[in-house]
């Protein structure tokens, strides 16, 4: 296996980056621009005020384009005129709780706006890698305590959950259909586990309740407090999403399929652990374990399987959950303390990818 470059890999190649203005898709987009590419976002808006797209100003620092996933003609439109090497589809409605608000738009994004993209891919020569990320919530969850693997069976409770096993199905039956007569074109699925770092400002998720609770000088309120997930930093999916692009590029067939990226399960924390951590190492604030108020489902248990991507990528976390929890703290607490944004990401990039200093 030929040794694996984030500059080699990538400098120079033009990346297409959908749903960029998100969490994990502004740090990817970011990422790809420090090491050297040519990078096109395609998404909405930024769905909050504050946001890490527009704290980095990623907009003019690569070419922008602002757009629905659901609306086909425009998306094969644009990928007919960027002719991207690479393809990252990160474009998704991505919380679990607003899926029960509006389940219709949450299925038609998550599973019509990503056969969007994979028709789109289909009719673009020029694609050489596809890395479609779906979530570790496509597994049929029955709780229980091994991890799941990438041949588990796929399910979902809730409407965010069932979109995204219903996306693996989609590009299960393109991949078999038509990207496998493709000889250039490799075209993988990947699944993450829950994901943290600093620039996420999304509702219900634990690292922006409890930023938004302390800056409001309020108790961090846990409505699920003994909740477990196996918690890694943004930076960990991210390099696997890389690594396996890299592969896809170089090896096309060998690659494709489904992909598990997660930590360690001696990396799990209750979401209590989680809250608590965040208010010692920014130094102030409280944890409040209340009732909830709702009776939607959510998963209390879901870890992954990732001995694929350890065995056969070669892919590893490189940062314990401790160091996960302290980066993303010092990276809120530089931003709420008036420091620049842009500076504190690009420095948790270079530490954890060393090679592009």
């Amino acid at each position: 296996m030929q040794p694996y470059s984030l500059v080699d890999s990538f400098s120079g190649k033009k990346i297409l980056v959908t749903g960029h203005t998100g969490f994990k898709g502004s740090w990817l987009a970011f990422l790809l621009h420090e090491a050297g590419a040519e990078v096109m976002g395609f998404a909405l808006p930024p769905s909050t005020e504050v946001n890490h797209f527009d704290l980095l100003e990623l907009g003019g620092k690569i070419q922008n384009v602002a757009g629905d996933i659901r609306d086909a003609s425009l998306i094969s439109t644009i990928l007919h005129e960027f002719q991207p090497d690479y393809v990252f589809h990160l474009a998704a409605q991505a919380l679990v709780r607003a899926s029960y608000e509006d389940a219709v738009t949450t299925f038609s994004t998550n599973v019509v706006g990503s056969v969007n993209l994979l028709d789109a891919v289909r009719k673009c020569e020029s694609v050489r890698s596809l890395v479609y990320i779906t979530s570790d919530k496509c597994y049929e969850n029955v709780e229980w305590i091994w991890g799941y693997r990438e041949n588990d069976q796929l399910g979902g409770r809730d409407p965010y959950s069932a979109s995204k096993a219903a996306a693996e199905i989609a590009f299960s039956s393109y991949a078999r259909s038509f990207f496998d007569q493709r000889p250039l074109l490799g075209a993988a699925s990947t699944r993450a586990g829950n994901v943290i770092g600093g620039g996420d400002w999304a509702v219900d998720r634990i690292i922006p309740d409890c930023i938004r609770a302390i800056e409001a000088g309020e108790p961090v309120r846990l409505r699920n407090p003994y909740a477990t997930r196996p918690w890694q930093h943004v930076l960990e999916p991210l390099s696997g999403y890389l690594l396996l692009a890299a592969r896809l590029y170089e090896n096309p067939k060998q690659w494709g399929g489904a992909w598990n990226f997660g930590p360690s399960t001696s990396e799990v924390r209750t979401v209590k652990n989680v809250a608590e951590a965040i208010v010692s190492y920014i130094g102030r604030g409280r944890v409040e374990v209340v009732e909830s108020q709702t009776q939607v489902h959510e998963a209390r248990l879901l870890q992954l399987n990732c001995d694929k991507a350890h065995q056969l990528l070669g892919w590893h976390p490189r940062w314990h959950v401790d160091k996960t929890l302290e980066a993303t703290a010092l990276w809120y607490k530089t931003v709420m303390d008036g420091g620049n944004a842009e500076a504190i990401t690009r420095s948790q990039i270079h530490d954890y990818f060393p090679e592009l200093l």
